[in-house]
């Protein structure tokens, strides 16, 4: 464990109170001592839920150790059953009670509780978050349905062909990320193919939902680091079968409806008719993001070079999306989800880069930082990450902070979802015609960082915007071509005035025939401007000639 450094998942027990929050009257019981509760400030800070989780601990501290713990495990799972009365309760232990070795579900299990009890096995020690969620939702469901599996080799029963086919949605859970928006959004996308919704599992559910299960033709495996596990068992012992594709991008969504359709025996038409792959107009898709991706100007998104980095699910998602649907060009990919590392290096071949499978935030800021990119794809991490090396930054993947749960609907799966990934990812990023402006204007009187607002009055009175003579003296000198050359002498320290003497007898720079093509390429609103800073620069430094480095050069130097 990585005490000492920020980690992008918690301990298994996080991931067991993510499903027990999820679920519609159940409780968790966890043996854990007082330091190991922090976990309630993640639910009611981060998700801004109006309740805290439905978890009750032990507490127990270091004077218990020395007596029977085992029996503060019944008490407490005792009295959270009488004060709460839970259709469900779920037993475990913290990293801290792991070590004590008190076995706290299997303990709560003897005490005979009118209600079905869930055994935990949580190791904390080689396990983490998002593995202690699969594990706890895969125990339930199979605590649940035991006694229901038919005998091996019973086919499954075909669907009534009068009935609409049914589905079980598997993995949205509380702190996950947009997962309550992404139901929505995938519910409304089955209603136009006509598939009806069983059950949603965990987020939401009864014990009845639960039971109900096996009712479905098939399910949909939505979050794979939460759902694969029970959706392979549901596989195996009621003959469910699975969908393979999670619906995260334009070309995704249209394979998510194909499949759902092809499980469902249905006619995809209904959604897939108004989808055509490859036409980028804007009545072509329920999605914007396919027109508006190659209707703004090329220096926008065409190889902006980005980083991702998150959860398997949506890091290999978002690097699809980035290079195949938006022109990005992919620089690194990885995870901290080891589990499906495969996954992530399979995808990592894909766009050429070497694959970053880490949960050490240090090892991935090098990474960043080494790659060079304009974009950063990632967690919260990768955000503070971002942020310390200047670099423009949407959050993909949890883990996330409050930020990242907006109160609009913003889901991120689906044909609306492409619409939002497209507003996160593009708008951190400068358009081309905006940093022409941003760099050639940057030191005018009227742009700088200084500047008050062009509607209020520059001389900080009541007067109609002329200028103080402070103001006129503190105006850079640099670039503006507004200033003449007599008001530039006028303020400018002596030294200056000097080099100013000395460039009027130097003889004109000469611009190649290089230089002069790309010098043509800068919008014509500003490429005077462009020239006078560029013609500036070489004299000063005494050039004969400007070339197209030469051009660069004057651009960094003035966009400082």
């Amino acid at each position: 464990m990585q005490l000492t450094l920020w980690t992008y998942e918690g301990p298994p027990h996080v991931g067991a109170m993510r499903v027990a929050a999820s679920l519609d009257n159940a409780h968790l019981v966890l043996h854990a001592p007082q330091g190991d509760t922090y976990a309630d400030l993640l639910f009611t800070m981060i998700e801004r839920r109006d309740a805290r989780p439905p978890v009750s601990y032990t507490t127990f501290q270091a004077r218990d150790l020395g007596g029977d713990t085992a029996e503060l495990v019944k008490t407490c799972a005792r009295e959270a059953f009488e004060r709460f009365s839970p259709e469900l309760l779920l037993v475990g232990e913290s990293c801290t009670a792991e070590l004590i070795q008190d076995q706290a579900g299997h303990l709560a299990a003897t005490l005979d509780l009118p209600v079905p009890v869930v055994p935990l096995e949580l190791p904390a020690y080689t396990k983490k978050e998002n593995w202690g969620a699969s594990e706890t939702l895969y125990r339930l469901v199979r605590s649940v349905l035991l006694d229901r599996i038919p005998p091996p080799n019973t086919p499954r029963p075909a669907r009534d062909v009068r009935r609409a086919p049914r589905v079980n949605v598997l993995g949205p859970t509380t702190l996950g990320f947009r997962c309550r928006d992404d139901v929505v959004e995938i519910t409304r996308l089955l209603a136009q193919l006509g598939v009806e919704i069983n059950a949603v599992v965990p987020l939401g559910a009864s014990r009845a939902d639960l039971q109900r299960l096996p009712e479905a033709d098939f399910n949909i495996d939505l979050y794979p680091e939460t759902s694969r596990a029970t959706a392979l068992w549901l596989e195996k012992h009621f003959g469910q079968p699975r969908t393979t594709v999670v619906p995260i991008g334009l070309a995704a969504t249209r394979e998510f409806v194909a499949e759902v359709a092809m499980l469902a025996g249905i006619d995809p038409d209904p959604v897939l008719g108004r989808e055509q792959p490859g036409v980028a107009r804007l009545d072509a898709s329920q999605s914007r993001m396919q027109w508006y991706a190659r209707s703004v100007d090329s220096t926008y998104l065409t190889g902006k070079r980005v980083f991702v980095f998150g959860d398997a699910t949506h890091a290999i998602a978002a690097a699809r999306i980035a290079q195949e649907e938006m022109g990005f060009t992919v620089v690194g990919l990885g995870t901290f989800s080891r589990e499906f590392a495969r996954d992530v290096r399979d995808a990592a071949r894909r766009y050429g880069v070497e694959p970053l499978i880490s949960d050490d935030y240090l090892e991935v800021e090098a990474a960043i930082a080494a790659a060079t990119p304009e974009l950063v794809l990632g967690t919260q991490m990768e955000r503070h990450i971002a942020k310390r090396l200047n670099l423009a930054c949407a959050v993909i993947s949890t883990p996330i902070h409050v930020q990242d749960v907006p109160a609009r609907y913003s889901p991120v799966m689906g044909f609306e979802g492409a619409n939002v990934l497209f507003d996160s990812w593009v708008h951190p990023l400068v358009m081309g015609l905006e940093e022409h402006l941003l760099q050639m204007f940057r030191e005018d009187f009227e742009f700088h960082d200084g500047a008050a607002a062009s509607h209020l009055p520059r001389s900080g009175g009541s007067g109609g915007g002329t200028a103080s003579a402070v103001t006129q003296a503190q105006r850079p000198t640099t670039g503006t071509g507004v200033a003449t050359e007599a008001s530039e002498a006028a303020v400018a320290p002596p030294t200056d005035a000097t080099a100013a003497s000395v460039r009027a007898v130097a003889p004109a720079p000469r611009w190649t025939a290089e230089g002069e093509q790309e010098l043509r390429k800068i919008p014509f609103f500003v490429r005077n401007k462009a020239r006078r800073n560029t013609e500036r620069f070489a004299a000063e430094r005494g050039l004969t000639q400007i070339s197209v480095e030469t051009l660069y050069e004057a651009k960094a130097h003035f966009g400082r």
